[in-house]
């Protein structure tokens, strides 16, 4: 779901971005584009944590396991 979020984030930034540097407002439009890149920065660390995979983290009370006997 934040997946999603960010994709709807990154679409409306980039839209305001265009949209304010057309309209001559270029202290809105900078600050659409950094949004737009703290966004794209985000969904990078999302895409990531999701090709990671599931992390199984056990808290302190988990004992630790005991290796294989061979």
């Amino acid at each position: 779901m934040r997946f999603w979020f960010s994709v709807w984030g990154l679409i409306w930034a980039a839209v305001g971005t265009v949209a304010f540097a057309l309209a001559g407002r270029p202290q809105w439009a900078i600050a659409c584009g950094v949004l737009w890149l703290v966004i794209t920065v985000d969904m990078a660390l999302i895409v990531r944590h999701i090709r990671q995979g599931p992390h199984y983290q056990p808290g302190r009370d988990v004992p630790p396991y005991e290796p294989p006997r061979t």
